[in-house]
């Protein structure tokens, strides 16, 4: 299997009281399938993305990726590993807002290279991201900012960014929860194909079980707890 979420708990603390997200969630990912996610707002869905994705600890409990611990490394582990083997993309699409949207798509690499790796490799860190956004339908976006594109083309973007580091697993939490109907029915259509040509492994985060239907796997988060 490729990633493995063993027990895990979550919860947060609101004023006085200690609010249970997570009780004891057990999952396996296995390499190149396409699962999903699914349950009401609130259930706990984005949380547990958010742990295997290394974005917060669980408070208890274990993830694996490739059959190594990964919620215990140290900070520079963690960013390393997200940067180069776990990518995620958010409702909200994280865009620098003063970056075009090819400057946008080549921060992963400026952030992985040294400043003289980057420079050594610019032409083929350009050519690299021209490629990934000429597959998501962006190459004549590649000048414009943020402000100028549509939230579709955003999302897209932030598919291309996620992507051009040739990441092996793609969270995707609510990737479509800001998109018109036509926009959602596109991202969808990407994110399949993506998985279908590249084998890149997906878990999709939803709460619309018309998207989750077509996927390989579908699990439920109910009360914090995982139902196949």
């Amino acid at each position: 299997m490729q990633m493995q979420v063993c027990g895990v708990t979550k919860s947060f603390v609101k004023g006085p009281h200690r609010i249970e997200v997570l009780k004891g969630v057990d999952m396996e990912v296995q390499e190149g399938e396409f699962l999903s996610i699914i349950g009401q707002s609130g259930s706990g869905k984005s949380t547990l993305l958010h742990l295997m994705g290394l974005l917060t600890p669980p408070d208890s409990g274990e993830v694996y990726y490739h059959g190594r611990r990964i919620d215990n490394l140290s900070a520079h582990e963690r960013d390393q590993l997200r940067n180069r083997d776990i990518s995620m993309i958010f409702q909200f699409y994280h865009l620098l807002p003063e970056l075009t949207t090819l400057e946008n798509v080549m921060v992963p690499m400026m952030i992985q290279q040294s400043y003289w790796q980057y420079q050594l490799h610019r032409r083929a860190n350009r050519e690299r991201a021209l490629e990934i956004l000429e597959r998501v339908g962006l190459s004549h976006r590649l000048k414009h900012r943020p402000k100028e594109l549509s939230g579709g083309e955003m999302q897209r973007t932030a598919i291309a960014r996620a992507l051009v580091n040739h990441p092996k697993i793609l969270l995707a939490d609510e990737p479509t929860g800001n998109l018109d109907r036509a926009n959602e029915a596109g991202i969808i259509e990407l994110l399949r194909e993506l998985n279908a040509r590249d084998r890149l492994t997906l878990v999709l985060v939803t709460h619309n079980p018309t998207i989750a239907e077509d996927t390989d796997r579908v699990v439920h988060l109910v009360d914090g707890r995982l139902v196949d």
